[in-house]
């Protein structure tokens, strides 16, 4: 009899697990490249389990740009509890959505030359940025926006439509040519190989020997160094400035686990998460006092330019006519 019971019992433990061992579930919408095999999502995934007694679950798209538009598709009927990989220049646009909750952590923690004190919207690493190309080819690379525009050097850049780089070219034309930015765009399309939806097939491109530049981030060459053994590839430093990309997670208020949300947020900007993001997805860290390998001390440091996230928001439409007008004659 016990005998029996004992295995009516273990087949039913075996097809109805116990649910009071059931782990909660934590959705959160990323991109491609940070989920990827070498990317920062795999590492971090490992290290918020090891505590949160948690399953971690991105989910990836494109770009960030795909992230607010299925956002915005989905709106209240999103199964994310987070997005992770909006940048500043798209944060007014989510916060429109009316989906966005604060975060709850202390921004203090944040280096101050970020200047951050949005409620809402947490970064989590920052970059600049910048036309790589390859010194072992080009001896002499462009030392200004303007001189890049006005030459005859091939360039593959990203859709502002759809990709966030492509979105920080725009606002650096933008922001260098004003009023004359549909004459650049004219001027960059003489010379442009093509216009990608996302950075990763824009850059294979470029290491394939497909253009003298391609567009990325001044991070790019510690990439290079560290996982390929290679110091040929540069970002140029041009006299302007350089556009900033801050990069973000948010949390929803339609989250079915707030709390392990902010558990998870935190987590994102404690010194084991920023050693982390450097050496995976390539940019900045966001706190002070994050030891970094040597190359990152030699990467070009620029003046920052560009526009605020509420100018943004208000331009970014017509700003994107001007570029596909401009860019298609």
């Amino acid at each position: 009899m016990k005998l029996s019971l004992f295995l009516s019992l273990s087949v039913f433990l075996a097809v109805n697990p116990v649910h009071a061992a059931d782990k909660p579930v934590l959705t959160v919408y990323t991109y491609d490249s940070f989920v990827a095999e070498w990317g920062s999502g795999p590492k971090l995934e490992a290290a918020f389990e090891k505590n949160c007694h948690c399953d971690l679950k991105f989910v990836a798209v494109e770009d960030g740009v795909s992230i607010l538009n299925r956002l915005k598709i989905e709106a209240d009927k999103t199964k994310a509890d987070l997005i992770l990989g909006i940048d500043d220049g798209l944060m007014e646009e989510a916060r429109a959505t009316q989906l966005i909750a604060e975060h709850g952590q202390a921004v203090d923690k944040l280096s101050s030359h970020l200047q951050w004190e949005d409620k809402s919207f947490l970064p989590y690493d920052y970059g600049y940025f910048a036309f790589i190309y390859d010194r072992n080819k080009l001896a002499k690379p462009a030392s200004s926006l303007k001189e890049l525009v006005e030459s005859d050097a091939k360039i593959i850049y990203q859709d502002p439509r759809t990709s966030t780089p492509g979105q920080g070219l725009m606002l650096w034309v933008k922001s260098v040519y004003g009023d004359q930015a549909a004459e650049a765009w004219q001027q960059l399309a003489k010379h442009t190989v093509t216009v990608t939806k996302g950075w990763w097939e824009a850059y294979s491109m470029f290491l394939e020997g497909g253009a003298d530049y391609v567009l990325s981030y001044n991070t790019s060459p510690a990439y290079h160094v560290i996982s390929d053994k290679k110091d040929q590839y540069q970002a140029a430093a041009f006299s302007e400035g350089h556009v900033a990309q801050i990069e973000l997670a948010a949390l929803l208020k339609t989250s079915t686990q707030p709390e392990l949300g902010k558990q998870f947020l935190s987590f994102l900007i404690t010194p084991e998460a920023q050693a982390l993001i450097p050496v995976t997805n390539w940019m900045l860290p966001v706190i002070e006092g994050v030891e970094l390998p040597p190359i990152f001390s030699q990467l070009i440091q620029p003046q920052r330019i560009g526009f605020a996230p509420n100018e943004i928001a208000e331009k970014r439409a017509d700003w994107i006519k001007e570029w596909r007008s401009a860019a298609a004659k």
